[in-house]
């Protein structure tokens, strides 16, 4: 382990930004992990993970520690299902297909989300109609300030939309060092209802075939729709969908709905609906437009794009500027998913 300075972050971003860390240091081990954070006690510091969830809009004034812990094992199973501890600083797309390889089910509809699995507890991670908590068991963390190691379940993770507790309660006080999963080894619930899953499938299997697809197929169908609309952040930085998408209660969304009655939407219960915050953003013009380096890509209105030179500081502002349009045009508020640091 050796603490570097002034080091450069570009390639640990998945935007793809230039900014320096004051102190930076990747660790290994839970071991390194506890070692580093005893030996600079009085440091401030900035935990890393994938670098696919932020916006560095500055240099951190900080000891950057990236969390670069490997290795994945079977804990325990049985017929029917398999317990699967990840370490966190596994790639989150690479530890989905190894679980395919096996037949193992569950996470086959988030493939190809950018980031790594320590991180994925954090947002609640999800798409296609899964997320996080429906495979979740517990995570290990250790306490930034105490180095105890500390077991947080499922219930105590206190999972909402892209929320969790290490949003808040728990923000900045642990370091998740690994995950567990409960996978299906049979019976697979496969999710095909959600988006264009099912069309991707119909198209590769006109026959008829893709109507009983395997674990496989789906990860397939989502790898092909998510590379249509998304761009590979190694070629275009991005952090994938910049926004979350609105839930908005029913009794303000009539009068919305009424103004607007092609705004596409989705009920989350009885009082809320989900609206694509896409379409939101398409509808007030932002699709495809550049702004400098900074820009919103072409396929899809909820990445923005770095064209290469972009800071964080013009990147945020587009965004800034997205979310008062919207407002203006629709009055809904959009948030963002990514971490503005």
């Amino acid at each position: 382990m050796e603490i570097q300075h002034h080091f450069s972050l570009k390639n640990y971003n998945t935007f793809g930004i230039e900014a320096k860390a004051r102190q930076f240091v990747a660790v290994h081990s839970v071991a390194e992990l506890k070692t580093v954070l005893e030996q600079n006690s009085s440091e401030k510091k900035f935990i890393l993970g994938g670098g696919s969830n932020m916006l560095l809009t500055k240099d951190i004034d900080a000891l950057v520690i990236h969390i670069d812990l490997k290795g994945k094992k079977i804990i325990k199973e049985d017929d029917d299902f398999v317990w699967i501890e990840s370490q966190a600083g596994e790639n989150w797309h690479e530890f989905v297909l190894w679980n395919i390889e096996q037949n193992f089910g569950g996470l086959e509809n988030m493939s190809l989300i950018p980031g790594n699995v320590g991180t994925t507890p954090v947002q609640n991670i999800g798409a296609y109609g899964a997320e996080i908590k429906d495979t979740f068991v517990s995570c290990d963390a250790i306490h930034i300030e105490t180095q105890k190691m500390r077991t947080f379940t499922n219930a105590e993770c206190r999972f909402g939309y892209r929320e969790s507790i290490f949003k808040h309660e728990a923000k900045d006080q642990y370091i998740i060092t690994s995950v567990v999963f409960k996978l299906t080894k049979r019976n697979h619930k496969i999710n095909t209802s959600y988006g264009d899953i099912l069309a991707e499938l119909e198209k590769k299997n006109p026959e008829g075939s893709g109507l009983n697809p395997g674990l496989k197929d789906v990860s397939n169908a989502v790898i092909a729709i998510r590379q249509s609309k998304l761009p590979d952040p190694k070629e275009l930085g991005n952090s994938g969908s910049f926004f979350k998408n609105p839930i908005v209660l029913k009794s303000d969304f009539e009068a919305i709905h009424k103004k607007f009655p092609e705004m596409k939407f989705y009920e989350v219960s009885a009082t809320e609906v989900k609206v694509p915050a896409g379409w939101l953003i398409e509808q007030a013009g932002f699709k495809g437009k550049r702004f400098g380096d900074a820009g919103i890509h072409k396929n899809q209105a909820l990445v923005l794009v770095n064209y290469g030179n972009a800071t964080g500081q013009e990147i945020l502002a587009v965004s800034k500027d997205i979310q008062n349009t919207v407002f203006e045009t629709f009055g809904i508020k959009i948030e963002a998913e990514v971490n503005v640091i």
